[in-house]
């Protein structure tokens, strides 16, 4: 069961992601990627990618830190920026929406963070072979699809059978499924040392594990709201404007059961979904069951 399920059903009302729904993250994403790509083109004759590419030798051995991140809006080509805009457009609104604006940043650019640190990591440990015989140390490492793998792997994990079409090939899949196939492929390519893109496939791994791992611990980013609120559950009647009148007035026992289920949402708001107890999460699924789509 996927976190969607878990929490009040409320993944069907506030995730309405996808072309025409862009979030103002994803949306100012997309433009700064897409800008700095034309921008390199136009008016520094492709010559950002030597201040702003990652690479080993550079961000590690010489303490270009801000690599970590500036290689996430750098891309090689058209077809490499096209693809990466398209991943972040198609899943990118469904996490911002779960996260929340400034969450969801953090999110998604410490995940591409994670790509570059996995890639040197399985690059010291030997894990890598040589991209055409120059030393990984030198290689760059450039593209927005660790953070985009954090992503994925993010909406795999609240939604896991939300339905998904490929374009090519044209196949219908899980969201569940797509993740796994896609990371099938990152982790053979990186042991098999398959084409020339096994460190950029480790920089994927990287992004979907700590997409991962924060998906399952949200209190880990509670500091990137600064505002100090915490993590913020969107409910269901947020999405819906003004709740239609009801001829019948609330009961008592549903009046309860209402305050009952507002406790245990500001409970995972406050402690993550891991803090609920049996009863708690079995409550939320009876009222998931019971809330028409």
């Amino acid at each position: 069961m996927g976190l969607a399920e878990r929490n009040y059903g409320q993944w069907r009302e506030r995730a309405q992601g996808g072309p025409g729904n862009l979030t103002p993250v994803v949306k100012w994403l997309i433009i700064i990627n897409l800008a700095v790509f034309f921008g390199d083109i136009l008016l520094f004759n492709n010559r950002l990618g030597e201040w702003g590419c990652f690479t080993i030798e550079s961000a590690v051995g010489h303490g270009r830190v801000w690599e970590f991140f500036t290689f996430q809006f750098l891309h090689a080509n058209v077809l490499h920026v096209v693809f990466n805009m398209l991943g972040l457009f198609f899943f990118g609104p469904w996490a911002e929406r779960w996260w929340g604006a400034r969450r969801f940043l953090a999110f998604y650019l410490l995940c591409g963070a994670a790509g570059a640190a996995f890639y040197t990591l399985l690059a010291w440990l030997g894990v890598l072979q040589p991209i055409m015989g120059e030393p990984l140390d030198l290689v760059p490492l450039v593209g927005a699809s660790a953070g985009i793998y954090g992503v994925l792997v993010g909406v795999a994990v609240l939604a896991p059978d939300l339905r998904v079409m490929l374009y090519f090939p044209p196949i219908e899949m899980s969201m569940r499924q797509l993740a796994m196939v896609v990371l099938a492929i990152a982790t053979a390519t990186v042991i098999l040392g398959l084409g020339n893109n096994a460190g950029g496939e480790a920089g994927h791994l990287g992004g979907a594990i700590l997409g991962f791992l924060l998906m399952r611990q949200p209190g880990l980013l509670g500091w990137a709201d600064w505002r100090g609120a915490a993590v913020e559950i969107i409910r269901p009647r947020a999405f819906g404007g003004r709740p239609e009148a009801k001829l019948r007035p609330r009961t008592d026992v549903d009046l309860h059961s209402q305050a009952e289920v507002d406790r245990i949402l500001d409970k995972i708001s406050a402690k993550g979904f891991q803090s609920l107890t049996d009863a708690e999460r079995h409550l939320l699924q009876q009222i998931a069951k019971s809330t028409p789509p």
